[in-house]
């Protein structure tokens, strides 16, 4: 069986999450978490960068630190995880959905603007498969309305927009680490900020709401709780799991950006053939190799060929189902304008087996089997 995803790991994982114990300290903060916040600053060159246990905590941090109140809209798409529009719900607000680019699948920034209401405090954008969205278009509305830019970057490490590193343009950054992205630790998370305020009151809130690390630096002679917070902090092991694939991370992207390569090749006489259309790169975005889907003309015909590969055990899965047309999706929250290229993608992308161990032997495997789904049709 070729599978969607396989964790990665090096020969060093075991020995960092074995000297955690030597180290005597299992729980957050500690050596490898201290170890990976540094590494993680300088890669994205950000003022903060904080180890969470989840891509679902950054985000959860990052509505708490946009102080919402009951009924405050957030702009964002609808063809996304759960997550992303969940963080703002369990703080009372109202996630209002707009249609994505049929090119990038990114959120279409031109419908931004007419979703803006007196409620609307925010804008959530979400770099679909590592692939940045337009975001001096996105920022300038921003500054014109007064409004935050709260980015999920959990599909987008190592990937850029006009140079900069994305997860760092808008007010707050959430990348995730778990096991199906391009670095890991099984589950795992990181918020980033460069705003100072945001960045002093998101380590209170990452800890449960005290000013604990403060305390652990000398800052003040006790700490206490002083203000809304939740337990966000990874265990120490998860984060020696994750230091251990930071250190070979420019390894596995030279690995997945030569997979990536290889099935954008092979795959272009179908699109020629307007069978599939392969991933469109902006000139304005990298590509982290996040991600390899092909988009059918149909949902009859992708059916088809996911059964195909599974009958030949290769395990190539769809992606969301659009949140607007999920239960909690219509109890609340709200959709502005049609969702035409969100519904059309949502029946129409498959995602193909990308991962860092995979073998060329199987890469090829992949390829040949969808060239011949096609030739048998």
């Amino acid at each position: 069986m070729i599978s969607f995803n396989i964790p990665t790991h090096t020969d060093k994982t075991t020995e960092y999450i074995l000297d955690v114990f030597k180290e005597k300290h299992a729980s957050g903060d500690g050596k490898y978490t201290k170890l990976c916040n540094k590494w993680l600053i300088e890669k994205l060159k950000c003022a903060q960068a904080l180890l969470v246990h989840s891509g679902t905590a950054a985000l959860e941090l990052a509505a708490i630190l946009a102080d919402l109140k009951p009924n405050d809209e957030i702009i964002m798409p609808s063809y996304t995880f759960c997550s992303t529009a969940n963080a703002f719900v369990l703080q009372g607000a109202v996630p209002v959905f707009v249609d994505i680019r049929p090119d990038t699948l990114n959120i279409d920034e031109t419908k931004i603007e007419e979703a803006i209401t007196p409620k609307t405090k925010a804008i959530a954008v979400v770099h679909y498969a590592g692939v940045a969205c337009e975001m001096d278009t996105i920022m300038n509305i921003a500054k014109r309305h007064n409004l935050l830019v709260i980015e999920d970057a959990a599909q987008a490490f190592d990937s850029y927009y006009k140079g900069k590193p994305l997860g760092t343009i808008g007010d707050m950054g959430c990348f995730s680490f778990h096991e199906t992205k391009n670095v890991m630790s099984g589950e795992g998370g990181l918020f980033v900020t460069n705003n100072l305020e945001y960045a002093e009151r998101a380590e209170i809130i990452r800890e449960k709401g005290t000013n604990r690390s403060k305390f652990f630096r000398g800052q003040v002679d006790k700490y206490t709780w002083v203000d809304k917070g939740s337990s966000y902090l990874p265990s120490d092991v998860v984060a020696a799991y994750l230091y251990s694939v930071l250190e070979i991370s420019d390894k596995i992207q030279q690995k997945r950006k030569k997979v990536w390569n290889t099935y954008y090749s092979a795959f272009e006489q179908l699109e020629k053939e307007n069978k599939i259309r392969r991933p469109i790169i902006p000139d304005y975005a990298s590509n982290n190799a996040h991600m390899f889907y092909l988009l059918f003309n149909d949902l009859e015909t992708r059916t088809e060929f996911i059964s195909y590969l599974k009958q030949n055990d290769i395990y190539a899965p769809f992606h969301y189902i659009p949140l607007h047309s999920a239960p909690a999706g219509k109890k609340y929250c709200r959709t502005n304008g049609t969702m035409s290229v969100t519904n059309k993608v949502s029946d129409t992308l498959v995602r193909l087996p990308l991962y860092f161990d995979i073998t060329d032997e199987d890469l090829k495997t992949v390829i040949y089997k969808i060239l011949e789904f096609w030739s048998k049709r």
